[in-house]
C-alpha cells in the first residue's frame, strides 16, 4: 500500500513538473497586456538598409567595425543575427506576410532593414511586457493622396483601388484591425492577456516633397492624419512620433525639401499635440554616397546606419512621450 501510494505521489509530482514546464515555455514576459506599436509610411519605412551589399554602410560592416559596441546587441554569441523572443513583428509586404520574432530582414527583402529593427529593440528593452510591431508601408505613396484620411464614409465615395484618395489609409487601418483580431496566431506568447495600442511611428515624405501642391498642404494634411488615426484606432491621445524626410542631410537646399521638413517639424507645435506628438529631425543620420552601399539619395543611399539611427531615435522619442502617460496612470491608481 505504501509503495503504491509512493508511486502515485511520484506520478503526481512528475505531472506537476511537466505542467509547470509547459506553462513556462509559453508564458509571456508579463501577464500584463501586450504592447502594440504601429509603424507606417512609404519606401523608407519599408526599409532599404543593406545587410551585406557594398563595402561600406551595410549592417555587417557596422557590426564588424563596432568599436563603441553600438551594434553588438544585434548578434548572438555565435555572431548570428539575434532573434528576439519578446518583440514580434507583422509586415504584409507585396502580398507576402512576414512575421515572427524581431530580427533583420523585415525591410524591402530578407537582406534589408528599415527603422523597425532598432525601434523594436528600444521599446522591447523598455517594457516588461511583450511587444508587437505592426508595420504598414508601401513604396511611392503620398500623404496628399494615398494616405489622405477619407473621412466619413457616409458622405464620400470609398476608395476601392490603389490611386483612389485614401486607399492606403484604409488599407493601413484594416491591416491593424485584422492583426489585432488574430493575436494568438501572430504572438506565440499571447494567451488572451489583452493588448494596448501604445504608439504610432511615421516615416514618409518623398512623394509630397516633389510635388508643390502636396508640399503646401503637408502640415494640415498631417494634422488631419494624426487626428483620424487616433479616432479610427480608438485612442484619443495616441502617442505619435514622426521622422522627417531628411535625405541629403544639412546640405539640402531644395526649397520644397526644406519647406516639407519645416512642415513636419511644425506639426508638434500644435497645442493639442504638445506632449503627445514628437518629430525627429533626421538630417544628422544622412551618410554620403562614398560611405554607403549605393547612390540612391531617396533611400538614404541604402545605408543601414541611417535606418538604424532613425529607428533608434524614433524609439527613444516614443519612450519620452510615454513616460508622462505612465506617471499619470500611476497617480490615478
Amino acid at each position: 500500500m505504501e509503495k503504491h501510494l509512493a508511486n502515485i505521489l511520484r506520478i503526481g509530482l512528475f505531472g506537476s513538473i511537466i505542467s509547470l514546464l509547459l506553462f513556462t515555455a509559453f508564458k509571456p514576459k508579463s501577464p500584463a497586456p501586450l504592447k502594440v506599436f504601429i509603424l507606417a509610411g512609404q519606401s523608407n519605412m519599408v526599409g532599404h538598409g543593406e545587410l551585406e551589399k557594398g563595402d561600406r554602410g551595410n549592417l555587417n560592416n557596422l557590426v564588424e567595425n563596432d568599436e563603441k559596441e553600438e551594434y553588438q546587441h544585434l548578434v548572438n554569441e555565435k555572431g548570428d543575427w539575434k532573434v528576439r523572443e519578446d518583440v514580434f513583428i507583422y509586415f504584409n509586404h507585396q502580398e507576402k506576410i512576414h512575421t515572427g520574432g524581431l530580427t533583420v530582414g523585415y525591410g524591402a527583402n530578407e537582406n534589408t532593414i528599415g527603422p523597425e529593427l532598432e525601434f523594436g529593440n528600444v521599446v522591447g528593452d523598455h517594457f516588461d511586457e511583450d511587444v508587437l510591431i505592426i508595420k504598414t508601408a508601401w513604396g511611392g505613396k503620398s500623404l496628399a493622396v494615398d494616405f489622405f484620411p477619407p473621412g466619413d464614409p457616409m458622405n464620400i465615395k470609398p476608395p476601392l483601388a490603389a490611386g483612389d484618395t485614401g486607399y492606403f489609409y484604409v488599407q493601413m487601418i484594416s491591416i491593424v484591425n485584422e492583426v489585432l483580431g488574430q493575436l494568438e496566431d501572430r504572438v506565440p506568447s499571447y494567451k488572451g492577456q489583452g493588448y494596448e495600442i501604445m504608439g504610432f511611428g511615421w516615416h514618409q515624405g518623398w512623394n509630397d516633397r516633389i510635388n508643390q501642391e502636396a508640399n503646401d498642404a503637408y502640415r494640415e494634411n498631417m494634422i488631419r492624419f494624426i487626428k483620424e488615426v487616433r479616432k479610427d484606432l480608438g485612442v484619443p491621445k495616441l502617442p505619435f512620433v514622426m521622422a522627417t524626410t531628411g535625405m541629403s542631410g544639412w546640405d539640402e537646399t531644395h526649397p520644397r525639401a526644406l519647406s516639407l521638413m519645416e512642415a513636419q517639424l511644425a506639426v508638434a507645435d500644435l497645442p493639442e499635440f504638445m506632449g503627445n506628438v514628437k518629430v525627429v529631425d533626421t538630417r544628422d543620420f544622412w551618410r554620403d554616397v562614398h560611405d554607403s552601399p549605393a547612390n540612391q539619395s531617396y533611400h538614404w543611399n541604402r545605408n543601414a546606419e541611417s535606418y538604424f539611427l532613425i529607428g533608434k531615435s524614433m524609439g527613444e522619442s516614443m519612450i519620452d512621450i510615454l513616460k508622462p502617460c505612465f506617471m499619470i496612470r500611476a497617480e490615478n491608481t
